[in-house]
């Protein structure tokens, strides 16, 4: 029996579109056109999906072009997939800086590792951490009514589980 799996799984690997392959592919294709690479999955029956996202909105025309260029340089005959091309998720967590800069004036929601969660204004985002205003209300010494004080709270990347955009109908 275990000479029978090894081989079918060393078949697998060959088999399997690897996803630097993928990553190299889109990064060929966006480099001048404003879009960026979210991220990239591979499952070992190769249903490859690639997300992308731009400051601008992310177009069906784009989305098209850049599943045309994947295709074509990528040999059918040789591995049979399934390639889905799409912008990422409007309430999906983010995973990369450049969601956090998009986001920046929006409201997010933040998850730390920790399990603190809290919600606030995104006001600024560098490589390793990023800012949320929170408004919270306070009670100040002395006085007989609560007032509203906004508060900026630090994060760094690597402490926080989740931040997603906060979509609210008024």
């Amino acid at each position: 029996m275990k000479g029978t799996t090894v081989p079918f799984i060393v078949k697998l690997i060959l088999e399997m579109i690897l996803k630097d392959t993928v990553v190299q592919l889109v990064e060929q294709y966006i480099p001048e056109s404003g879009y960026y690479l979210v991220d990239v999955n591979v499952t070992p029956d190769n249903r490859i999906s690639v997300e992308i996202d731009s400051f601008d909105g992310v177009s069906i025309e784009f989305c098209a072009g850049l599943n045309h260029f994947i295709t074509s340089q990528l040999d059918r005959e040789t591995e049979d997939y399934e390639l889905q091309v799409s912008s990422a998720g409007l309430t999906e967590p983010f995973k990369v800086q450049k969601q956090y800069e998009k986001n920046i004036g929006n409201e997010v929601e933040v998850l730390t590792k920790a399990g603190k969660k809290l919600s606030g204004i995104l006001k600024d985002a560098n490589d390793t951490s990023f800012i949320i205003s929170i408004e919270k209300t306070e009670k100040p010494e002395g006085s007989k009514r609560k007032v509203v004080v906004i508060e900026d709270i630090a994060f760094l990347y690597q402490d926080i589980k989740t931040t997603k955009y906060i979509i609210r109908f008024k």
